[in-house]
């Protein structure tokens, strides 16, 4: 907007300018040929006077070359056609002499030599004919320099205008653009940014607007983090109790599973509740090393899969051009994803049943791939894995909504290595990050 305001002023200013100088240039132009012929026919009237007052050509002669050597060339034409203060005229020249005979009228008359005024003489012997000539250069003397003057303070102002333009675009175009930082800052997370409440009165009505939205999203959040709080703390009660109940079971070996999913349970809550109440700019700047993570969670179910008789296999690919296995992903958050596809895997297949986990790094992706050799996933998991419910069966809807959060996307196929289920999540890697 900045560069339209200064544009369109400096082609007003431009417009102005150039319909003022045209006819100012063109009245210079006419006050010097009127200059010019007021001088030629000053003189020619003035020599006209003094034919008939001098005795002697000699003497008008005199006077002639006086006259001349004053800037004006000035000749006359005897009846006789004896000239004074010339040695020839032209063919022009001798046109006009004629027409001043015949007429018996002065004038003037612009020539390819300069602007000549020609005044007829009655005599006893005839009509004497006076010419006083301006020349060229005369005629248009300090025309260049006026008009130069003109233009230069034409150019001038037209800089001028410009400049005005741009200060005023400034002071129109910078409260906007702070509305716009403003607004950039809330959607990266910093729900406190406010709008500075400044500039032209449709500005003021923005920023004012945009202020009373931030605070209404801000008092929602807020409302709605204390809902899921209060929600996570009714939750413990009953989680308390079960594991309360699970003391009185006698078999030690269903207590402790009983314990243990008690355990998860809590966990869940916590984080359920962590999440909620988190600050919306922790989540715009959030992070983690997907290799790190796999690393960690396969030691983690290590045991478990050694118990089972499984081969759980971690395979880490790097990517030649040195770019990490970062996302944008919370490190909790990528680790309760990776723990749902690893538990799915341990869930639906037999003991003794290959996994595999592999992180690759490649083309600027991070593609986190975990697969089984059972039977497969059904076809409708992923879609399942979508549904409002949360309940896919497989901790889909977990998996799905991280990824998604990471910019990536969630993918269910036939794993061609070991035959079974392949969940393939694929996020775009962070740069600058080794």
């Amino acid at each position: 907007m900045r560069r339209r305001i200064v544009l369109l002023v400096a082609a007003t200013t431009s417009a102005v300018v150039v319909g003022f100088l045209v006819p100012m240039c063109l009245l210079i132009i006419n006050l010097a040929n009127d200059r010019a012929e007021s001088q030629a026919r000053e003189q020619a009237q003035l020599v006209a006077g003094l034919i008939a007052s001098v005795p002697d050509d000699t003497t008008l002669a005199a006077a002639v070359s006086s006259i001349s050597r004053a800037g004006l060339v000035v000749t006359v034409v005897r009846a006789d056609e004896d000239l004074i203060g010339a040695s020839s005229l032209t063919d022009d020249t001798r046109t006009s002499v004629q027409r001043a005979r015949k007429d018996r009228q002065a004038f003037t008359a612009t020539m390819d030599h300069g602007l000549d005024a020609v005044v007829p003489v009655t005599t006893t012997n005839g009509v004497d004919v006076v010419i006083a000539t301006v020349p060229s250069g005369q005629v248009n003397r300090g025309v260049p320099a006026a008009i130069t003057t003109i233009c230069t303070i034409g150019a001038l102002l037209i800089v001028g205008a410009t400049l005005l333009a741009r200060q005023l675009a400034r002071r129109v175009t910078t409260p906007v653009t702070a509305v716009a930082a403003t607004a950039h800052r809330l959607r990266e997370g910093e729900m406190t940014a406010r709008a500075k409440v400044a500039g032209p009165p449709e500005t003021v009505e923005l920023a004012t607007a945009l202020n009373a939205l931030a605070e209404r999203i801000e008092d929602l959040l807020d409302a709605e983090r204390e809902r899921v709080a209060d929600l996570g703390h009714r939750l413990r009660t009953p989680v308390t109790a079960l594991r309360l109940d699970s003391e009185l079971i006698d078999d030690d070996e269903v207590a402790g599973r009983f314990r243990e999913h008690v355990d998860h349970l809590q966990r869940s809550i916590d984080h359920v509740v962590r999440d909620a109440r988190r600050n919306v700019r922790d989540d715009v700047k959030r992070r983690c090393d997907v290799a790190a993570v796999a690393r960690d969670r396969v030691d983690w179910w290590l045991p478990l899969a050694e118990d089972q008789g499984r081969e759980l296999r971690l395979v880490i690919h790097r990517d030649t051009g040195g770019v990490g296995a970062w996302v944008a992903a919370d490190a909790v958050d990528l680790t309760e994803a990776l723990d749902c596809l690893i538990d799915n895997a341990f869930a639906y297949t037999a003991e003794g049943v290959a996994l595999q986990v592999e992180v690759l790094v490649n083309d600027g992706w991070v593609v986190l791939t975990v697969e089984d050799g059972g039977p497969g996933a059904p076809e409708d998991a992923a879609e399942r894995g979508r549904s409002g419910s949360g309940s896919s069966g497989l901790g889909l809807s977990i998996v799905r909504r991280v990824v998604e959060g990471a910019g990536g996307t969630l993918t269910l196929g036939r794993s061609g290595a070991l035959g079974g289920l392949r969940a393939e999540a694929r996020c775009p890697a962070l740069v600058g990050i080794p």
